[in-house]
């Protein structure tokens, strides 16, 4: 049996999707391989495999002790992803993206969540044999096609009952949400809805002026604030289409969700999502383009079915079953 030590304090912080990553892999690993994976969780004794979810201080200290193991690192995000997600000082976000860099070089190996950031690391200076991709997934236990009419549950959920576009995500400037706003204005016939929060309060990048929309939205943008995970899946059900027009990603944990629950996607066209996800979402350049397809997707119901058979294969290819599997050859692969 191999033991494995997991660190992380994602949780502690609602919304935002290193925690759900984080919440899906405890469960994956305990579903399917409760007699070949001892997981301990924030324990410091002496394992065969470190594996570090977050980079907390604490956790970094834990490195040069002994009994360690094999130390994995999960990259969810690189210094370029900060920016547009947290608002910090010229020289606290100086030394935080250095530490970031010093975390991961700490690490024997790094897991990453989109191949594109394979070559973006080794240009931090990261040997290229210690880096490997492993796709983020989600339990189709928690995410699927609810046989609940949509009527029934937007009226469960206090939306209009009219076509209903839904993005999730942490409020701020990285993920769109200025975009979203403005599609809202732009379409006043459709319900526009924002499932998520400042996950980081005052320190989110543009959260003035956002603080400022969600006190008073356009009438038909509606702002529920962060839900919680196993409630979720009502608001992709609720939903005719499910929107992320973020401007940077590693491997959005609310794209997969909306595939598993077999929701019709469509996303900025990002370079990014070509090597995971390319031929099941719908491409939009710029807001200008995602407002054309929205109008022709909310009057054509088979262009909306057939992004729906692309959610579904999108779902299918990444089962938990299959990513099962992938953790297991990992561990053993690297187990000390």
């Amino acid at each position: 049996m191999i033991k494995i030590g997991m660190f992380s304090s994602a949780t502690k912080v609602k919304g935002q999707g290193v925690g759900s990553a984080y919440t899906e892999l405890i469960n994956l690993l305990k579903k399917y391989y409760s007699q070949e994976l001892n997981i301990e969780i924030n324990k410091f004794n002496r394992v065969n495999i470190s594996h570090y979810h977050t980079i907390d201080p604490q956790f970094y200290l834990s490195t040069f002790f002994p009994g360690r193991g094999c130390k994995i690192g999960y990259v969810h995000f690189l210094p370029e992803t900060i920016d547009g997600s947290l608002k910090l000082p010229w020289l606290a976000k100086k030394v935080f993206f250095k530490y970031i860099i010093s975390f991961y070089k700490r690490m024997d190996q790094l897991v990453v969540v989109n191949p594109s950031f394979i070559e973006k690391l080794t240009a931090y200076g990261i040997k290229r044999e210690k880096i490997t991709y492993i796709p983020n997934f989600v339990s189709s236990d928690t995410f699927y096609k609810i046989s609940d009419s949509k009527e029934n549950l937007r009226k469960k959920l206090n939306l209009d009952n009219k076509f209903t576009i839904v993005g999730v995500g942490q409020v701020q400037e990285r993920k769109g949400v200025p975009d979203f706003v403005k599609l809202a204005k732009l379409n006043p016939g459709i319900q526009f809805v924002w499932v998520g929060g400042f996950s980081f309060g005052a320190i989110t990048d543009g959260y003035d002026e956002l603080k400022k929309v969600i006190k008073n939205p356009p009438a038909n943008l509606k702002f529920p604030g962060i839900v919680d995970r196993n409630k979720m899946n009502e608001y992709y059900n609720a939903a005719d289409l499910f929107l992320l027009p973020s401007y940077n990603e590693l491997f959005p944990m609310s794209v997969l969700e909306a595939f598993s629950a077999g929701l019709p996607v469509m996303l900025r066209d990002l370079d990014l999502y070509y090597s995971i996800i390319d031929g099941y979402y719908e491409p939009a350049k710029d807001v200008n383009d995602m407002n054309r397809k929205i109008i022709n997707l909310s009057q054509d119901r088979k262009k909306l079915e057939k992004l729906e058979e692309k959610s579904k294969k999108a779902a299918e290819y990444y089962s938990e079953r299959r990513l099962a599997k992938i953790w297991l050859a990992y561990y053993q692969k690297f187990s000390r």
